[in-house]
């Protein structure tokens, strides 16, 4: 029986003490992104789980538009992510 092992860490702890899986990741196919789903994404780069690299591979997205949301994140909180509020926390 063959077992495929992912690169990197099986999981890291976060700062509030929760613990983040490869499995508690969003679906590859997500297309629709809600802030709880960013911020998922958010914490497993910051946290070492996946590369930025991997993460803008995995969900086709921009490395322009992972690192707006990890800078809206570490500023505001993850309520920054929510895109009916995103214009309150954007500096012009």
């Amino acid at each position: 029986m063959f077992i495929r092992r992912e690169k990197g860490p099986v999981y890291v702890i976060l700062p509030d003490g929760t613990k983040l899986t490869r499995s508690d990741l969003p679906d590859r196919a997500t297309r629709r992104w809600v802030a709880r789903r960013k911020a998922v994404v958010v914490s497993a780069v910051t946290s070492g789980l996946i590369t930025e690299d991997e993460a803008c591979e995995m969900y086709g997205l921009s490395s322009e538009e992972l690192h707006s949301w990890r800078i809206a994140m570490e500023t505001h909180g993850a309520r920054a992510l929510r895109a009916t509020t995103i214009q309150k926390y954007r500096q012009f």
